[in-house]
C-alpha cells in the first residue's frame, strides 16, 4: 500500500534555509552582485566556498562514505530555492546537482570517479557537464567535444565531456572556454571546446549517457525549486512595494484590481511550490514516478516564475523599469530557466507520453 509524501519542510530542512537565507542576506548585495554582473565576471568566489564548503550545501547529495553530507534531493531543492530568491551567481545547479548526481550514477568505485565526487561533495572542486543549459534529460545527446550554451563553464575546474566513446573529465586549462552573452548576467553561458586526446575516460558511452540522463533529470526537478525561488522573491517584493506605495491617500495594493492579481499570483505560487517539492520529493525517494513529476513541475513552475517576475516589474511601475532596481534580475533569471533543461512545451510532451495521452498540437 502507497502512502502519500510528506511535502512539509522537516526542522532540518527549515534551519537548513534559514543558514542559506542568512549567508545569502550577508554576502550577496545586490548593487555588488549587478556590477560584477556587469563585469562579465558574476561569481562570488569567496561566497561560493561559504556557502558548498561552509555550510555543507556542495555534498548534500553525496553520500557520506564519499566526503559528502548524506542529506539528498529535498534538502538541495531548499538551497535552490533561496538561491533562486537571491538570484545568487554561484554554480550549485551546474555543479552540485547536475554534475553531482551524473558521477553518482558511475562506478563509485572507479578512484577517479570516486576522487571527483569527493571534490565536489567538499566544494574543493567544481564541475560542470559540457551539454547546453537547454538540453532535456530526454533529448539526443551529441558529441561534446564543441558544445555552445554551457552554463557556468567559466567558473568550472572540471568538465564532464561526452564524447563517442564515454564521458572524459576534462581540466579547464585543457579546453577552450569562450564567454557568450547570456540573457540572464547572473548564469553566464560559454561555448566549449576540447581535443579528441584530453581528460580522463571516466565511463563507456552506454553508462555515460544513462547517467548524463539521470543527472539532467535531477536539475530539472530541482530547478523547479530555484524557479519557485524566485517566484516567491517577486510576489513578496510586490506585496511589500504595493503596501508602502501610496496614491490618493491609499496603499496602492488596496485597490481591487491590485489584489485580485496578486491573490491569483498567489495561488499560483502555491501549486509551484506543491509541484516543486513533490519533484524533489519522488527524486529523494528514487522513486518511478520521479519522471512524471519531473514533468509536472517543470511544466507548471517555469510558467509561474516567468509571470511572477513579470508582474512584480509591472506593479513596481516605472521604479520596476529601472536597471537599479532587481527586479530585472528575477525576469531575466526567470526567462533563461524557462527554457533550461527543456521548455515547458518539452515537458508537457514527455508528460503526455508517460501518461499515454496524445500530445497538444
Amino acid at each position: 500500500m502507497s502512502t502519500q509524501p510528506d511535502l512539509l519542510y522537516s526542522e532540518a530542512e527549515d534551519d537548513l534555509r534559514a543558514a542559506v537565507r542568512s549567508l545569502l542576506t550577508d554576502r550577496s548585495d545586490h548593487a555588488a552582485a549587478l556590477a560584477r554582473a556587469e563585469s562579465g565576471a558574476p561569481y562570488d568566489e569567496g561566497l561560493w566556498q561559504s556557502l558548498a564548503a561552509g555550510i555543507g550545501a556542495a555534498g548534500l547529495l553525496v553520500p557520506e562514505e564519499l566526503g559528502g553530507q548524506g542529506a539528498g534531493h529535498r534538502e538541495a531543492a531548499v538551497v535552490l530555492e533561496e538561491l533562486g530568491r537571491a538570484v545568487a551567481p554561484a554554480p550549485y545547479l551546474t555543479s552540485s546537482v547536475i554534475a553531482t548526481e551524473t558521477l553518482l550514477a558511475l562506478d563509485v568505485e572507479d578512484a577517479d570517479v570516486a576522487e571527483l565526487i569527493k571534490g565536489l561533495a567538499t566544494g574543493r572542486t567544481a564541475a560542470v557537464l559540457a551539454v547546453p543549459l537547454s538540453a532535456s534529460a530526454g533529448a539526443e545527446l551529441t558529441d561534446g567535444a564543441g558544445v555552445r550554451g554551457v552554463a557556468d563553464a567559466a567558473a568550472a575546474d572540471v568538465l564532464l565531456v561526452l564524447r563517442p566513446d564515454g564521458l572524459h573529465a576534462v581540466e579547464r586549462g585543457d579546453a577552450t572556454v569562450e564567454p557568450l552573452v547570456p540573457l540572464d548576467l547572473t548564469r553566464p553561458l560559454a561555448s566549449v571546446t576540447t581535443g579528441s586526446d584530453t581528460g580522463i575516460r571516466l565511463a563507456d558511452a552506454r553508462t555515460a549517457r544513462t547517467a548524463v540522463r539521470r543527472g539532467l533529470l535531477a536539475g530539472a526537478g530541482l530547478l523547479a525549486s530555484e524557479q519557485l525561488g524566485v517566484a516567491e522573491w517577486c510576489l513578496e517584493e510586490t506585496v511589500r512595494y504595493t503596501r508602502d506605495r501610496h496614491q490618493f491617500n491609499r496603499p496602492v495594493g488596496s485597490f481591487q484590481a491590485l489584489k485580485h492579481r496578486m491573490a491569483q499570483l498567489w495561488l499560483d505560487v502555491a501549486g509551484a511550490r506543491a509541484a516543486a517539492r513533490n519533484a524533489a520529493d519522488a527524486l529523494a525517494a528514487a522513486s518511478a514516478e520521479a519522471p512524471l513529476a519531473v514533468a509536472v513541475a517543470q511544466a507548471h513552475c517555469s510558467r509561474v516564475a516567468v509571470r511572477a517576475a513579470e508582474e512584480c516589474v509591472q506593479l513596481h511601475a516605472g521604479i520596476g523599469m529601472t536597471w537599479e532596481h532587481p527586479a530585472h534580475l528575477r525576469l531575466k533569471r526567470a526567462k533563461a530557466d524557462e527554457i533550461a533543461l527543456g521548455t515547458p512545451g518539452r515537458h508537457k510532451e514527455v508528460l503526455a507520453e508517460l501518461v499515454s495521452l496524445p500530445a497538444p498540437r
